[in-house]
């Protein structure tokens, strides 16, 4: 359980970090390249055995690494794209409810058992997500404008089982650094490619958050993958609890940090969250 609560408090640092970003005008893609090289160095670093680099593709998780990579960056786009036509809280909503997906995935696949009571705090927690995002009265996803939020929900999701897919069928345990590692340096290499096409200047200020972005994100991953090790833990379990947790926690971290306000809307929204988690982890 202690590898699931430091992926969740990891992640939610994510977005207060990014949300500096704005405050700091940070370059985000300069940063997001930054972080992936970050991350990349920190999981090669933290692999204890030798590296044989050349033997790299030859790995069984590395075919899937690539895919997760090119999902990173393709879904990072989506997700400005959602944001700035649909609104932020349109693309919290679309990326969070996702968890749907690898929860059905871990069902059918794997067989995973889902009581009564599981069932109906999954369905509360995605309903808490969609309290939890909403700021005013207004927010309401504009009809005829569902085309990203729509890419959004499905890579998001299809992140989140690729994850779980690779990590247990082809990650053994002692190469879970090197396969983070792997994974986010060649997103760095995309977003190397990214960057080529509309490229602006490099400033220190930039690579200094990127790698701070980077330490986190890395951790952020590892921690998820370990808490997805866990033989007793269901993935169902564990993406429904990381997802609802992330957005209430990141919900009250802008009202104490960030001074946002929060509707009556929300704070039901938090204690759905909450009533959702026991449920789930009965």
């Amino acid at each position: 359980m202690i590898f699931l609560l430091l992926s969740i408090l990891s992640s939610s640092a994510i977005f207060i970090i990014f949300k500096l970003f704005d405050t700091y005008k940070i370059n985000t893609l300069q940063a997001i390249v930054f972080n992936y090289f970050t991350a990349f160095s920190i999981g090669i670093l933290s692999h204890q055995n030798t590296i044989n680099y050349t033997e790299l593709p030859g790995k069984p998780w590395f075919i899937g690494a690539i895919i997760l990579a090119l999902l990173f960056i393709s879904v990072f786009n989506v997700m400005a794209i959602t944001s700035q036509k649909n609104g932020v809280s349109v693309a919290a909503v679309a990326g969070k409810m996702a968890v749907i997906i690898p929860v059905l995935f871990g069902v059918i696949l794997y067989k995973e058992h889902l009581s009564f009571f599981k069932i109906i705090g999954i369905t509360l927690g995605l309903f808490a997500v969609y309290l939890i995002t909403l700021k005013n009265k207004t927010d309401k996803i504009k009809k005829g404008s569902l085309l990203f939020p729509l890419l959004l929900f499905i890579g998001a999701g299809i992140i989140d089982t690729t994850i779980k897919f690779v990590q247990t069928n082809y990650v053994a345990s002692a190469d879970t650094n090197l396969f983070s590692g792997i994974l986010f340096g060649l997103a760095g290499i995309f977003g190397i490619v990214v960057y080529s096409i509309k490229p602006s200047p490099i400033t220190l200020k930039n690579g200094v958050a990127g790698i701070i972005l980077g330490i986190i994100n890395y951790f952020s991953i590892y921690y998820l993958l370990k808490a997805l090790d866990i033989k007793n833990m269901p993935s169902s379990i564990v993406f429904s609890i990381n997802n609802v947790t992330i957005v209430a926690l990141c919900t009250l971290l802008g009202l104490f940090i960030f001074k946002e306000k929060l509707t009556s809307k929300n704070w039901i929204g938090i204690g759905i969250a909450i009533i959702s988690i026991l449920l789930i982890t009965q």
